[in-house]
């Protein structure tokens, strides 16, 4: 599991010239633009705990675009470091979830264009995850890596369209800004990457493709 004091080390903490104010008010109860005013001001705890907030969602995000465990881990890192190396240059623009979602996203497509190896699936028993007790919970498994397979045959654009579009649940406009595309770009990507992982998940689905 990454950790915030990774990142503080890997960052070097604050520097010793920020001046830290007295805290005005509860960091739990901090709204998240408070919280990362808090930490550019050179409070030491406002970054942890907006990384402890929202770092569900943002492991969840690296996990759904990148196609390895370890690459969605290094991927998050880099992320959050950069986060809080840069968090002044935070416009205001956009909320700031969104903000840390779309540098989360920008890492994990950086990483997979420098990365040339392909990764493949596997479908095989021993790829299978423990049975569980309950039937419909295995159904249930089965057919999300039945899923995830055929999201990790899309490009990485369309991927990353759809995870924000079908799966985030953002609308159109938010997940062009998350990405820093067009509008039109997105739906075109999204059009597409719905179409391919139909046929996707028919080529998975279907016994006689399989080796």
């Amino acid at each position: 599991m990454l950790s915030f004091e990774a990142v503080e080390r890997s960052s070097g903490g604050m520097s010793e010239s920020s001046a830290v104010r007295r805290r005005s008010f509860d960091l739990d109860e901090a709204t998240d633009r408070e919280l990362l005013a808090a930490h550019v001001d050179g409070d030491r705890d406002a970054f942890r705990v907006l990384f402890r907030r929202h770092y569900n969602h943002l492991w969840q995000l690296a996990l759904r675009t990148c196609r390895t465990s370890e690459d969605a881990a290094d991927c998050l890192q880099d992320a959050l470091l950069s986060a809080h190396r840069n968090a002044a240059r935070f416009r205001g623009d956009a909320e700031v979830r969104s903000w840390l979602h779309r540098i989360v996203v920008n890492a994990c497509l950086d990483r997979m264009r420098r990365n040339k190896a392909r990764y493949s699936v596997s479908l095989s028993e021993e790829g299978m995850p423990e049975p569980a007790v309950e039937r419909d919970d295995m159904a249930h498994r089965e057919i999300s890596m039945v899923v995830d397979a055929a999201l990790f045959r899309l490009p990485d654009d369309q991927r990353a369209a759809l995870v924000a579009i079908d799966m985030e649940g953002y609308t159109v406009a938010e997940a062009a800004q998350l990405l820093g595309v067009a509008e039109g770009t997105i739906k075109s990507r999204c059009s597409r990457g719905r179409k391919r992982l139909q046929q996707e998940l028919e080529f998975l689905q279907d016994p006689g493709n399989r080796t």
